[in-house]
């Protein structure tokens, strides 16, 4: 049911970013729109990886210096049949994690000091499986396709506001008409938000899916459930990781919680809706 969810939202996103296109300039705009939305995904299926370890300077992490952290990783791998993703760490005293990589076999997993500190073995081995599931079911892909779909609505939203500050696009020769201003200015400021209420549909129920998967990889959902109760816990009483919104849906736990975000605009599912789920499947 999430896959299928997935696939329609992202056909809305692209749907609506052809559309937006389309009326912004007729078949040229389409074709902006298109060509726009290629090469922002081109660029967020190679470089993303790299970009989001160095905006949170995660080091690489050796079996020397993390041993458990090796052992529940390699016995995860083992189990779902996945190459072993590179390790890292990420210098914090917030509990989170993340998983980042265009494919099983270039991925990377990374967990924060403040995540080692208060998880036993069988919650960390939960949320290394969760993360290990968004690699698996090719989530950051996912993530990066709707983010860009979504950024490049943005953008001609922005291109939009000017046309209707100048009057529309198209002259009265174009046999379209013109663009009528106020119908620019209505999208301009409709579209951008439409947009970013799908794609944080999308990163939800990705996270449900990586749930499940995850538990699914372990046999039985304690240990997440657990893990997920203690983020919770622990993440009020900490400071919030220093990310941005555009970063938010990689964490198994939504870092920007403790600010003021309705749901609707949340990276994330409620932990408690996470965790009735998770315990609702044993």
């Amino acid at each position: 049911m999430n896959s299928i969810k997935t696939v329609l939202l992202l056909g809305a996103l692209t749907g609506a970013l052809l559309v937006f296109g389309q009326l912004l300039g007729g078949q040229s705009g389409l074709m902006l729109a298109f060509g726009l939305a290629a090469i922002m995904n081109l660029g967020a299926y190679w470089f993303s990886d790299k970009m989001v370890l160095m905006m949170h300077a995660a080091k690489p992490v050796s079996e020397a210096q993390a041993p458990e952290l090796y052992s529940i990783m390699a016995s995860l791998t083992s189990r779902a049949g996945m190459p072993m993703p590179k390790l890292y760490l990420v210098e914090s005293p917030a509990p989170n994690a993340f998983a980042t990589g265009r494919n099983p076999s270039h991925a990377a997993v990374a967990v924060t000091t403040g995540l080692l500190k208060i998880l036993d073995r069988n919650e960390l081995e939960g949320v290394l499986a969760h993360e290990l599931s968004h690699v698996k079911n090719h989530d950051i892909l996912i993530s990066s396709i709707a983010a860009t779909l979504a950024g490049a609505i943005t953008m001609l939203a922005h291109m939009a506001k000017w046309g209707a500050i100048f009057g529309g696009y198209g002259g009265r020769d174009n046999d379209r008409g013109g663009s009528n201003p106020l119908a620019l200015l209505a999208m301009a400021i409709v579209a951008p938000l439409a947009a970013l209420v799908i794609q944080m549909a999308v990163s939800r129920s990705r996270e449900y899916q990586a749930d499940a998967s995850g538990a699914e990889i372990i046999g039985q959902p304690y240990g997440l459930a657990g893990a997920l109760k203690k983020l919770d816990e622990f993440g009020r009483r900490v400071p919030p990781l220093n990310a941005g919104p555009a970063m938010a849906h990689l964490y198994i736990s939504n870092p920007l919680s403790g600010r003021a975000i309705m749901s609707l605009f949340s990276t994330h599912p409620p932990l408690e809706e996470r965790i009735r789920r998770l315990m609702g499947q044993r």
